[in-house]
């Protein structure tokens, strides 16, 4: 085996030798810290609109919002009790969102007052008007101002209220 003597360098600022190699292994250490820090900074940082399930029960979520083509609702989302979903992932590109959701055991509902065109298995529609001529039906979805956060989490809850806020 051969022996290979470290390279020396002065460090004018401390006055004294730093070994090299010691010096090289250490800058890469802290760089994969470094990356490994950013990459579960960057998860935990996720960005995205959640809805999380409080009840006992299955629930069934759909969401609408402004799209590039208008008007645009998607559903269904299936959150088991005591769960969480990722409903829009990423950065938030509108402001205001609308949430419409149905426990599927006791047949509770979330919703407000903004009528949006649901249908009974996976839709995405374009549209708001005219739901039942198009062979859609019509619900009340509640809206949630995300004041332009790049992410939202709504609490569904056997209480009537729903609790919201910046994830």
């Amino acid at each position: 085996m051969r022996h290979i003597t470290p390279c020396r360098v002065f460090n004018w600022d401390v006055k004294r030798t730093v070994d090299v190699n010691r010096f090289i292994q250490w800058r890469g250490a802290l760089g994969l810290l470094a990356v490994c820090g950013a990459l579960t900074m960057a998860d935990d940082a996720r960005a995205d609109f959640r809805v999380c399930n409080g009840t006992q029960n299955l629930v069934g979520v759909a969401i609408g919002y402004r799209g590039e083509e208008g008007w645009v609702t998607e559903g269904w989302w299936q959150v088991p009790a005591t769960s969480c979903a990722t409903v829009i992932e990423g950065t938030l590109a509108a402001r205001y969102y609308y949430v419409y959701a149905e426990d599927a055991a006791r047949g509770g509902r979330w919703g407000g007052d903004v009528n949006m065109c649901v249908a009974e298995d996976e839709f995405k529609i374009t549209g708001v008007q005219n739901c039942f001529t198009r062979g859609f039906m019509r619900m009340g979805f509640k809206e949630y101002d995300t004041g332009q956060q790049s992410s939202w989490m709504v609490q569904l809850s056997d209480s009537a209220e729903i609790e919201e806020g910046q994830n």
